[in-house]
């Protein structure tokens, strides 16, 4: 499936559909094939890029199509990430809030039991939220400045 193909694709299901959320699985395919198109890949990563598209089986008509795709596009997104090392937008902030909020639970019951237990876990969760967005703003800005933001 090439890239254009991928593309009317996508913007076909995003017309059949009315559910908001399986249209913004489709968004964010056409957002990231999008930006593919506008890259300067060569013809062999070019490619490859399509062969995955294949790989994904794309056209097959599943029945429950927002967990199908929404699978695909975490597949397709990983295959970008260690091909050619793109990242989505705000992909590393995504994740030091989920790895924020997981240590902040830890932080508030070892760490600020002293408080009230659910105090605690409260001000350890703001904590270790705070730290996670501040790193992975971090992050995520050096993968803009390296290029490699899709």
């Amino acid at each position: 499936m090439t890239l254009q193909e991928a593309t009317n694709f996508f913007e076909s299901l995003k017309t059949e559909t009315s559910a908001t959320s399986e249209i913004k699985i489709y968004e964010k395919f056409l957002h990231v094939l999008h930006e593919l198109k506008n890259r300067g890949f060569s013809k062999e990563e070019i490619q490859s890029i399509e062969t995955e598209l294949k790989n994904l089986n794309l056209g097959s008509n599943p029945r429950n199509r927002k967990k199908y795709f929404a699978k695909a596009f975490r597949k397709f997104e990983k295959y970008l990430k260690d091909t050619f090392s793109l990242t989505s937008i705000g992909h590393y902030t995504n994740l030091g809030i989920a790895i924020g909020s997981s240590f902040g639970v830890l932080i508030g019951v070892l760490l600020l039991s002293s408080l009230e237990r659910s105090l605690g876990i409260a001000f350890g969760i703001s904590l270790g939220l705070l730290v996670g967005i501040v790193i992975g703003r971090y992050m995520d800005s050096q993968v803009k400045a390296g290029g490699n933001l899709i």
